[in-house]
């Protein structure tokens, strides 16, 4: 029979706690979930409050000829980039109506980006924030409103797209001086 015993906990690279065994292994633990399993949002109130940045992707893959009617603005409802650049700007700084547990952020920056490809829409979303907690679902959650503002507007054209690699590509934080 081995013993194991609590070591304490860190943070993984993940963003999940690990806790330490007697045996050395680390067993993840989520933040997000108590001791018995149950959701609850995270105690963020202890932790400093720092300047954070994250920056997601997504793709909308549609026809070469949605992409030019895109360049050409020649939707029946409009600029469609336009209003996909304010509906993730919109939706990021909603991000804590659409994800249960993510908490309200007063957001410093939103930013939101598309580079046109023959057959796709990469959508870059930065989202920047003086908070006790990072800002990636903003920036997720940023591209995903933009992605699907997109195949809103495109959709008379194009049924086939694709909303595709939405992901997380970076997040730092700088300590305040």
């Amino acid at each position: 029979m081995s013993a194991k015993f609590n070591l304490g906990t860190r943070k993984s690279s993940g963003g999940r706690e690990q806790t330490r065994r007697g045996n050395g292994a680390a067993k993840p633990r989520f933040t997000h979930l108590d001791a018995a399993g149950a959701a609850r949002m995270v105690d963020i109130g202890a932790k400093p409050v720092v300047t954070r940045v994250a920056i997601a992707v997504g793709a909308l893959r549609c026809r070469p000829s949605t992409i030019s009617a895109l360049r050409r603005r020649a939707l029946a409802k409009g600029d469609a980039l336009a209003v996909a650049r304010v509906a993730g700007i919109q939706g990021a700084k909603r991000a804590h109506e659409w994800i249960p547990l993510c908490h309200p952020l007063p957001l410093d920056a939103v930013k939101v980006d598309f580079e046109m490809r023959r057959d796709r829409i990469r959508i870059v979303a930065e989202a920047r924030a003086t908070a006790r907690t990072g800002v990636e679902m903003e920036a997720l959650v940023a591209v995903s409103a933009a992605a699907l503002a997109l195949y809103d507007m495109a959709k008379a054209v194009d049924r086939g797209m694709r909303i595709e690699g939405v992901r997380l590509l970076s997040k730092t934080k700088v300590p305040r001086a």
